[in-house]
């Protein structure tokens, strides 16, 4: 005997009926940003429910950005915020620690990602920022100072992409990151860059030298061994193979 074509019962209220209605709707009738809302009243009239309850599944576009009002226009279609209802909740006291690391992992893809995009726009990067941020780490004689111009280094390299959303993604994110690294300070040789198991060291001073002469796969590749410390920390399985 087999269970597999029994539907599952479906746990919905009736406001979230309504607004996957909605969503359909607004689709299948290619609602732009700008366009008009039917009335509440139309809405409701056409759904068969009560205001109320159109009501209620509009107030939830509303909160994400879906829909506005506009003075004289009633609701219309907004040009949502993506971001937006992410730094409601990307919060280190609200995340648990699996949450969190995966998020700063998912930052690390990204940073091996971002080369492409830097070299896509390196003709108007000003290089001597990263310049500087390299001489101070070369100075730095604290583990604290070497973490500090870590963290510096990355996120200029965010800010040189020149791509307005992955720069606000970076800032958005930037408490996971902190967290993160605070956890991961615990162990020094986390941070030090300097502490691949039969991997010859890649340091910022070689990346800024890649960015400056090289290419984006060659960029990538040491992006991936520069970050690979991190990885081995997140991930107790690859740390094992690695010792």
């Amino acid at each position: 005997m087999t269970l597999a074509k029994i539907r599952p019962i479906e746990n919905f209220s009736q406001v979230d009926k309504i607004e996957m209605s909605l969503q359909e709707y607004l689709r299948a009738e290619n609602f732009q940003p700008g366009d008009a809302l039917p009335k509440e009243m139309e809405l409701a009239e056409a759904m068969g429910v009560s205001r109320t309850a159109i009501r209620e599944a509009l107030s939830r576009f509303r909160t994400l950005g879906i829909i506005e009002s506009r003075k004289n226009r009633g609701m219309v279609i907004a040009k949502p915020d993506v971001l937006n209802n992410m730094e409601r909740v990307l919060d280190p006291q609200l995340l648990d620690d699996e949450t969190m690391n995966e998020i700063f992992e998912m930052r690390l893809v990204i940073e091996m990602g971002l080369g492409d995009v830097l070299f896509l726009r390196k003709h108007n990067a000003n290089f001597s920022l990263l310049e500087k941020i390299v001489e101070k780490e070369e100075r730095a004689t604290t583990q604290l100072d070497i973490v500090e111009c870590d963290i510096e280094f990355h996120s200029m390299l965010y800010k040189l992409s020149g791509n307005k959303t992955i720069m606000r993604f970076q800032k958005l994110l930037r408490p996971v990151f902190d967290h993160v690294y605070a956890k991961l300070s615990e162990n020094a040789e986390a941070y030090t860059d300097n502490t691949l198991n039969d991997v010859t060291p890649v340091t910022h001073r070689d990346l800024l030298h890649t960015l400056k002469y090289g290419n984006p796969e060659q960029f990538r590749n040491q992006m991936y061994t520069h970050l690979f410390d991190y990885f081995k920390e997140l991930n107790p399985a690859l740390r094992a193979a690695s010792s």
